[in-house]
């Protein structure tokens, strides 16, 4: 069998329907690299070795009996361990055919409240982020070619960048949270993490839709972008987006600008309304989570959330649809709003995030807005940065807008090769 531990998925189907692998060997192959290498990086919670074979021997009959359930057939995966062997979203993966073989390590209540779980295969002193901590160290390291995270506020932005992947947040209620640990029931939402925007697109394929067990999920399912971009777009640019960024994430993000003027006009100077956007997302996130997990957050030492009075809380549910309209309007003027995915390369690890790199806060942030109002975003890797660890370029579009963020994803990566390379030794 040829060496499958980077390959993106379409390259793994390849070579399953050429035969020239079986999803028994897939399998194995993810699975030993988990037993192996899973420890180094604190990645994994617990691999699913029996039942992954079971499920991939299953998959390399039918596809002797000429039965193929598309691009995911024979394709091994994980899941943060937030979400339950019996999820939506992991029955979804397994009609699509894909091989569940690890639940994989989260920071602490999803959230950086207590133990950091990850450390980064570019340098184990350095932390892979959180909270889908291990999903993106399982793609980084080649344990496995997608998994599937959750984001509330950075839980796939962080680990995406600072592990070198791509990452796909997609709008709020476009994947079923049914099974899911839920944080915040309102911010939630769960995406893929994988090799290429090509693959998450894949991902998301499978996974988008309606489900009566999620009444927050949509209806509409997704049918991933299957080409290059069909026409010139618009690409904008908050004011400052470079303020207090790394030398070297400047740097990067200005060469990506380069790539992507290939496809589309850039809209420069741009700026987010006047909302309070973090402060809002802050109090929803504190609230909501208090109150659905009070006990553990007590011993996690994490109560700020208890200081939330309902009056602030409800006011911010007043100012939510309004805000949600304003940021809508400012993201219909382009197709896609750009910018570094973070100011900084990964953070030494057990470094609290205020004195990682207190000289480079960074510009104005589009994060908190997106994940309050629903907005997806793409993060995808960009180059290198200090001490050789990634760096990574945010693309931020309108509800429901993850075609057209995919399809720009995957001009850049046809044209760069970021996305394909490996951590030192691996």
């Amino acid at each position: 069998m040829p060496a499958t531990a980077f390959l993106a998925v379409p390259e793994l189907g390849r070579l399953l329907r050429l035969r020239r692998a079986s999803a028994v060997e897939l399998a194995t192959d993810s699975l030993d690299r988990l037993e192996r290498l899973g420890p180094s990086y604190d990645a994994v919670v617990r691999i699913l070795r029996e039942p992954a074979l079971v499920e991939a021997r299953e998959r390399d009959a039918e596809l002797r009996r000429g039965k193929d359930r598309g691009p995911l057939h024979g394709i091994p995966y994980g899941v943060k361990d937030l979400v339950a062997a019996d999820a939506t979203v992991v029955r979804r993966l397994r009609r699509a055919g894909a091989v569940l073989c690890a639940k994989l390590a989260m920071a602490e209540l999803a959230g950086d409240w207590g133990r950091r779980a990850g450390r980064s295969p570019w340098d184990v002193s350095r932390w892979s982020g959180g909270s889908s901590s291990g999903s993106a160290v399982a793609v980084a390291a080649g344990m496995l070619p997608f998994t599937f995270g959750s984001e509330t506020w950075g839980s796939i932005q962080y680990p995406a960048a600072f592990s070198g992947v791509t990452g796909l947040r997609p709008t709020f209620g476009r994947v079923s949270r049914h099974g899911a640990m839920t944080l915040s029931s309102t911010m939630d939402k769960l995406g893929p993490l994988a090799r290429t925007a090509e693959d998450c697109g894949l991902v998301l394929a499978a996974t988008a839709g309606s489900d009566p067990e999620d009444p927050t999920s949509l209806a509409r399912r997704f049918t991933p972008p299957s080409g290059p971009p069909s026409r010139r777009y618009r690409i904008g640019l908050l004011r400052g987006a470079l303020d207090g960024t790394q030398p070297e994430v400047g740097r990067n993000f200005e060469a990506s600008l380069e790539v992507l003027a290939e496809v589309a006009d850039l809209v420069p100077d741009l700026e987010l309304p006047d909302y309070p956007y973090d402060a809002m997302a802050g109090i929803v996130l504190e609230a909501e989570a208090a109150s659905a997990y009070e006990p553990a957050l007590a011993r996690a030492g994490a109560l700020a959330g208890q200081a939330v009075e309902p009056r602030d809380y409800l006011r911010v549910i007043r100012m939510r649809r309004p805000a949600a309209v304003a940021l809508d309007r400012l993201l219909s003027r382009v197709d896609a709003l750009a910018a570094p995915t973070l100011p900084t390369v990964a953070w030494p690890a057990d470094v609290p995030a205020e004195r990682a790199y207190p000289e480079f806060p960074g510009g104005p942030s589009i994060a908190g807005a997106a994940n309050l109002c629903g907005a997806p975003a793409l993060f995808l890797p960009n180059g290198f940065g200090e001490a050789g660890l990634p760096t990574s370029l945010q693309l931020t579009g309108r509800s429901g807008s993850e075609s057209l963020l995919l399809e720009l994803g995957m001009h850049y990566q046809a044209r760069t090769n970021f996305h394909r390379q490996r951590p030192p030794g691996l």
